[in-house]
C-alpha cells in the first residue's frame, strides 16, 4: 500500500464518520452505516445541494490526506507491504468500532485526548502488530481522532447539540465538579513524574507552536483594531535561496547579493531562480550556521521551520524532518544573561504551559535526536556574549550530539567559520532574484486575501494590484535591487497596496514612507478616534521613537522592559513642553498599540518589529542630536554598521563631513581597523545625497586603497559605491593577480547595468582559470541572452563546468558551442531542451520534478558522465542502458527506488546511489562491470541485501556515506575479495576498529 493510498483511505474514513454525525442525526442510527453518497441522498434534498455536500466532505478528505501523506511517506519506509496494510486496517477498524457519536464527543468535552482515552478503554487494541507497527498505529489513530474532533466542532449542528448537552448537565453540575476535583491529583500533566506523559505534553506543545508562530503582521495595519491584521506564515512563506558548500555539491561558497535585472522568465509557471533552495541546503547537514543580511528572512525561516516541524508537514528535501520537535530560542531574550539550560528553552515560546512540562522533557527530546534546535540572532548580542553563546552551544552539542541545529546571524557578527570547530555547515541567504521576487509578490497578495474587509481595496481587485506591481518592477530595474530582501519586498508590496501605487526611489525613502504609514498615517487617514483625539503629531511620535531606538542601540540592546521604556518616554516628554501633562506609560501604550512599529516579544518586554527600523530611527536620532562623533567612534563595530550607513543619509552637509571624515581619519590612525573602516565609508555612498569636493576626494582615495578587490567580502561593499566605481576599475585585468582579477569581475557583476556588461566583455579576454570561473558565475546577474552573446561567446568553455540556474540560461546555452559540461541547478520537469544543445560529455540535473521522460537523453549520445537528482519519477528509464558512451552515473534513489528498473550501458563502471534510506534493496544490483560504487544515504541506515555486493566481480573501490557499517559487519562477509579501497564518511563504525582491518584493503575516513 502506497502512502497516497493509505492517506486517502484514512481521510475518507475520518470524513465519512464526520458526515455520519452531521447527516445521521441522533435518531437515525441505522443511517450511519450507509455509504456517504447514499447517506447524502437520504438526508439532503435536491440534487444540487447533494452535490455541494459531497464536494464539501471531499474537501475534508483532501485536507486530512494533505496532513497525513508526507508523514506516511516517511514512516512507511521502515515497513513492508503487509505491515503497512495491517496498520491502516487497524486504524480504520478501530474507527468503525469506536463510539464516535456526538454524545461520545460531548461526553469527552470535545477533547481529543480524553476521547482517545475513552476509546482505548472500550475498544480492544489490535493484535498481531509488531512494535514498529503498533507505534505507527497509535500515532495515526491519535492523529485521526484529533482531526475528527476538530472537524466535528466546526460542523453547524455541533453548537446546537453542545448547548443542549450543557443544559442537561446543569442538574448534576455539583457532582460533576466534585468528581473532576477528585481526579485532579491524577491528571498526567500536573503530576509529571516519569516519561509516560511525554507524548501528551508534546502534542500540546506542538499545537501551541503551530498556532502561535504561524502568523505574520503586515507592515501597514488597515483596520481600526488595536492589533494589526495578521496573515498565516504558512500561507505567506516563500522559499529562499542560499549559497554554501555542504560537501556534496559542486558550487562556490559566496556571500554576494544577487541583482540580476533579467525579468524575462517571471511569467513562467513555477519560475525558478539561481542558487540552491535553502531547504535543499538544510537537508544536507545536521548543523547549519545560516547567515544573511538585515531583512533577508532569517527569523521568518526559523519560524516556518518550527511551524512545519510542529505539523509534520515537511515535504521534498526536508521530508525526513517530520517527527522532529522544534525548540525555538531567541537569543535577544538572553542579552545580558546566561543562555538557557534545556529546561528553560521553551520559556520564550511556550511559557504558559512550561509549568506542566514533565521533568526532563526537553532533555529527552534533545537526547533522542528528535529535536530541532532553532537559535535566532547571534548578531543581536555583544561580542563577549557571542563567545558565551558559542561555548554554551559547544557544551550542549557535546551532551546531545544527535540534535539538529540551525543558528542564524548577520554575516558581520559571525564569519562562515564561526562554528566550524563544532562541525557546522555555513550557508548564506542570498538576495531575491527576479523569479524569487515575482513569487514573493504573488504569494504576498495571495496571503493577504485572508484579511477580507481589512484590506484597503476589494478582494477581487488584488490581482490587478499584483500585476501592476510586477509590471512596475520589470520596467524599473532600481526597484528590483530595492526589493532584494523579504523585509523590503513586503514593505514595497504593502506600500504599493496602500499608497495609490506610489513606489519609492531608494531604501531610505522606503523606510521613511513605511514608518510614516505605520506610525501615524494609517490611523489619521481613517479617522480612528484615538488618532483624531491624540495630542501627538507624527513628528512627536517619531521624536519619542527615535529617542527610544537610540537608547537601545547606545546600550547595544534590541529589547527593553516596558517599565524602563516608560521611564525613558516620560523623561523625553518632559523636554517636549507642548505636551505637558502626558504620562510616559500612557504615551508608550499608545505607541505600542497603535504605531505598528513596537511589539511585545514577551510579557512586559518591548522591542521594534524589526531591527532595521531600530537602526533607521537611531541613525535619524544621531543626526538630530548631532552625535556623528559617537558614530564615528563605533564605526568599526559590526553592530553599528547599518546605523552608520543610514546616518550618512540622514545627516546634513556638515555632519556628513564629520562622520565620514572621522571614519577616514580613524582608518589612517588605526591599521587594525583600516580596511573595515574604509569599506564602511565606501558603503555609505549608497545613502549619500551629495558630498563636498574635498570629501569626495577622500572617499575616492579610500576606495582606491581598497582596489583591486581581494577578499570575497570586498565586492558587496565596493558595489555599494555604485556605477561611478566602474570608471575607477581597470579596462584590462592583465596587471592584476588572478585572485584580484576574479574579485574584480564579481564587483562589476554586483554593480550591474549596461556599462558593467561592456566592461565584462573586455574582461572576457582574460583566460585565467579563476577569471573564467568568475565570468561564468556572473552570468546570473545579467540578461541571459545578452550575456551569452557579448561575454561568454568568446570565453573558452570546453571542458569547464558551466552552471545554469534558470531556464533562460539553459536556452541560451544552445548558442554556446563550447559548453560540454553542464550543471543544471533549478527545478526541471522536461528534458526536451537537451535536443537544442551541442553535444555534451557531462550533464548533471540536480532538481528533477514530476514525471520525467528520459528518452530525451538520447539526443545527447556523447555523454560520458550523467547525474540525475531530485524527486521525480522516470518514464522510459531503460534509456539509461542505451547511452553507449556513458561510464559514470550518479542517481538519486528517489527517482528510481527499485533497482530492478536500472539499466546500465556497456561502459558504465562507476555507479553512485544518492539519498537512499533503509528501504533500498541492493539485491537487484547485478551489473558486472561496476568497479567504483558510491552509496550515499540520506540518513544513517543499512540498505537491504547488502550482501549483494559480493556478486559484483569487478568491484574495486567502495565509498560509503551515512551507512551503518557496524550492523553490516555483524551480518557476515563485508567486502568482495576484489575490493582494494574503502572510503567511509559519517558512518556508524564498530567499537573495535580492528574489525575494519581487511587484508590488502586501504580504509580511509573522510
Amino acid at each position: 500500500m502506497s502512502a497516497e493510498a493509505a492517506a486517502l483511505r484514512l481521510g475518507t474514513t475520518v470524513a465519512k464518520t464526520a458526515a455520519d454525525i452531521w447527516l445521521g442525526g441522533r435518531r437515525r442510527q441505522q443511517e450511519r452505516h450507509l455509504p456517504l453518497a447514499e447517506l447524502v441522498r437520504v438526508r439532503v434534498p435536491g440534487l444540487r445541494l447533494q452535490r455541494s455536500v459531497e464536494r464539501q466532505f471531499g474537501q475534508i478528505t483532501d485536507a486530512v490526506f494533505d496532513r497525513l501523506e508526507p508523514y506516511l511517506e516517511h514512516e512507511f519506509r521502515g515497513l513492508d507491504e503487509s505491515g503497512r496494510q495491517a496498520v491502516i486496517d487497524a486504524v480504520c477498524d478501530t474507527f468503525a468500532r469506536a463510539d464516535l457519536s456526538d454524545e461520545a464527543v460531548l461526553a469527552a468535552d470535545a477533547n481529543a485526548a480524553e476521547l482517545i482515552r475513552r476509546i482505548a478503554g472500550s475498544v480492544p487494541a489490535p493484535v498481531g502488530l509488531n512494535e514498529a507497527e503498533s507505534r505507527l498505529y497509535e500515532v495515526l489513530f491519535a492523529e485521526c481522532v484529533e482531526y475528527y474532533v476538530r472537524i466535528v466542532r466546526s460542523l453547524p449542528v455541533f453548537e446546537e447539540r453542545a448547548a443542549a448537552e450543557l443544559l442537561a448537565r446543569t442538574a448534576t453540575l455539583g457532582a460533576e465538579v466534585a468528581r473532576l476535583l477528585e481526579r485532579l491529583p491524577d491528571r498526567s500533566l500536573l503530576a509529571p513524574d516519569g516519561t509516560d506523559q511525554d507524548t501528551a505534553f508534546r502534542r500540546r506543545y506542538l499545537e501551541l507552536v503551530s498556532r502561535d508562530l504561524d502568523e505574520v503582521e503586515l507592515f501597514r495595519r488597515t483596520s481600526d483594531r488595536a492589533a494589526g491584521p495578521r496573515v498565516r506564515l504558512s500561507a505567506a512563506y516563500v522559499s529562499l535561496r542560499a549559497t554554501g558548500d555542504d560537501g556534496s555539491r559542486r558550487r562556490t561558497v559566496r556571500s554576494l547579493s544577487r541583482l540580476r535585472p533579467d525579468m524575462s522568465d517571471w511569467e513562467e509557471a513555477g519560475a525558478e531562480s539561481s542558487g540552491m533552495r535553502v531547504e535543499a541546503g538544510l537537508s544536507g547537514a545536521s548543523r547549519v550556521l545560516l547567515r544573511g543580511e538585515a531583512g533577508s528572512g532569517k527569523t521568518t525561516l526559523l519560524r516556518w521551520l518550527a511551524v512545519t516541524a510542529a505539523r509534520g508537514a515537511f515535504s521534498g528535501e526536508l521530508s525526513d524532518w517530520n517527527g522532529l520537535t522544534p525548540v525555538f530560542v531567541k537569543l535577544r531574550e538572553y542579552s545580558g544573561r546566561t543562555p538557557p539550560n534545556p529546561d528553560a528553552m521553551l520559556d520564550g515560546i511556550a511559557g504558559p504551559i512550561t509549568g506542566i512540562m514533565p521533568k526532563g522533557w526537553v532533555e529527552r527530546q534533545l537526547d533522542s535526536g528528535r529535536a530541532l534546535l532553532l537559535i535566532d540572532g547571534v548578531d543581536e548580542l555583544l561580542d563577549r556574549e557571542r563567545r558565551a553563546v558559542r561555548d554554551w552551544l559547544r557544551k550542549l552539542l557535546v551532551a546531545y550530539d544527535k540534535v539538529r541545529v540551525v543558528v542564524t546571524s548577520r554575516p558581520a557578527a559571525a564569519g562562515a567559520d564561526w562554528l566550524r570547530g563544532e562541525h557546522f555547515t555555513a550557508m548564506h541567504l542570498d538576495r531575491m532574484s527576479p523569479p524569487d521576487l515575482a513569487a514573493f509578490v504573488r504569494q504576498w497578495h495571495q496571503a493577504v486575501r485572508e484579511l477580507g474587509d481589512d484590506l484597503p481595496c476589494p478582494v477581487d481587485d488584488l490581482p490587478l494590484y499584483e500585476q501592476s506591481l510586477l509590471t512596475s518592477l520589470k520596467d524599473r530595474p532600481h526597484l528590483q535591487s530595492l526589493a532584494g530582501t523579504p523585509l523590503l519586498a513586503a514593505m514595497l508590496c504593502a506600500m504599493h497596496l496602500n499608497r495609490g501605487r506610489q513606489l519609492p526611489r531608494d531604501r531610505m525613502e522606503l523606510y521613511r514612507n513605511a514608518l510614516h504609514t505605520l506610525v501615524h498615517d494609517r490611523d489619521a487617514d481613517r479617522n480612528v478616534p484615538s488618532a483624531v483625539d491624540s495630542q501627538l503629531s507624527l513628528s512627536d511620535k517619531l521624536v519619542l521613537l527615535r529617542d527610544l531606538a537610540w537608547r537601545l542601540s547606545d546600550n547595544n540592546r534590541s529589547e527593553i522592559s516596558v517599565e524602563q521604556a516608560a521611564v525613558h518616554v516620560g523623561r523625553k516628554l518632559r523636554a517636549m513642553r507642548h505636551l505637558d501633562g502626558l504620562e510616559g506609560g500612557q504615551v508608550l501604550d499608545q505607541l505600542r498599540h497603535r504605531s505598528g512599529i513596537l511589539r511585545s516579544p514577551a510579557e512586559a518586554r518591548l522591542d521594534f518589529v524589526h531591527r532595521t527600523f531600530q537602526e533607521y530611527l537611531a541613525a535619524e536620532e544621531a543626526a538630530e542630536e548631532d552625535r556623528m562623533g559617537s558614530l564615528a567612534g563605533r564605526a568599526h563595530l559590526d553592530l553599528w554598521r547599518e546605523t552608520v550607513i543610514m546616518a550618512a543619509g540622514h545627516a546634513n552637509a556638515r555632519q556628513r563631513e564629520e562622520l565620514l571624515g572621522g571614519i577616514l581619519d580613524r582608518a589612517e590612525r588605526e591599521p587594525r581597523h583600516a580596511r573595515t573602516l574604509r569599506l564602511l565609508a565606501a558603503s555609505c555612498q549608497e545613502t549619500l545625497p551629495e558630498v563636498s569636493d574635498g570629501l569626495a576626494v577622500r572617499l575616492e582615495d579610500a576606495v582606491s586603497s581598497l582596489l583591486p578587490a581581494r577578499r570575497p567580502t570586498d565586492p558587496p561593499a565596493l558595489a555599494a559605491v555604485g556605477s561611478s566605481l566602474l570608471r575607477r576599475l581597470p579596462r584590462s585585468l592583465g596587471e592584476l593577480t588572478e585572485k584580484a582579477a576574479a574579485q574584480t569581475v564579481r564587483t562589476v557583476a554586483l554593480i550591474g547595468g549596461a556599462e558593467a556588461l561592456g566592461l565584462l566583455t573586455r574582461y572576457a579576454e582574460d583566460m585565467r582559470e579563476a577569471v573564467v570561473d568568475a565570468l561564468v558565475e556572473a552570468w546570473g546577474y545579467f540578461d541571459a541572452d545578452a550575456y551569452a552573446d557579448e561575454v561568454l561567446a568568446g570565453v573558452p568553455l570546453t571542458g569547464r563546468p558551466v552552471t545554469v540556474t534558470h531556464s533562460g540560461q539553459l536556452r541560451a546555452v544552445g548558442r554556446l558551442p563550447g559548453v560540454d559540461d553542464l550543471w543544471v541547478d533549478y527545478p526541471v520537469t522536461d528534458l526536451t531542451v537537451l535536443s537544442e544543445l551541442h553535444p555534451l560529455t557531462q550533464l548533471s540535473i540536480v532538481a528533477l520534478r514530476g514525471e520525467v521522460d528520459l528518452s530525451k537523453l538520447m539526443t545527447q549520445h556523447s555523454l560520458l558522465r550523467l547525474g540525475l537528482g531530485g524527486r521525480a519519477s522516470f518514464k522510459n528509464a531503460e534509456v539509461l542502458g542505451e547511452l553507449s558512451e556513458l561510464n559514470v552515473l550518479h542517481l538519486s534513489y528517489h527517482c528510481l527506488p527499485d533497482l530492478r528498473e536500472l539499466r546500465l550501458g556497456p561502459k558504465v563502471n562507476y555507479l553512485s546511489l544518492l539519498n537512499f534510506d533503509a528501504s533500498l534493496d541492493l539485491a537487484p544490483l547485478a551489473h558486472e562491470r561496476i568497479r567504483w560504487l558510491n552509496l550515499h544515504a540520506y540518513v544513517l541506515c543499512l540498505p537491504q541485501s547488502a550482501h549483494a555486493l559480493l556478486t559484483l566481480p569487478l568491484l574495486w573501490h567502495l565509498r560509503l556515506t551515512r551507512v551503518d557499517v557496524a550492523a553490516w559487519l555483524k551480518g557476515g562477509t563485508f567486502l568482495p575479495s576484489t575490493v582494494r579501497g574503502v572510503s567511509l564518511r559519517d558512518c556508524a563504525l564498530p567499537d573495535d576498529t580492528a574489525e575494519l582491518d581487511f587484508p590488502g584493503v586501504k580504509v580511509t575516513f573522510e
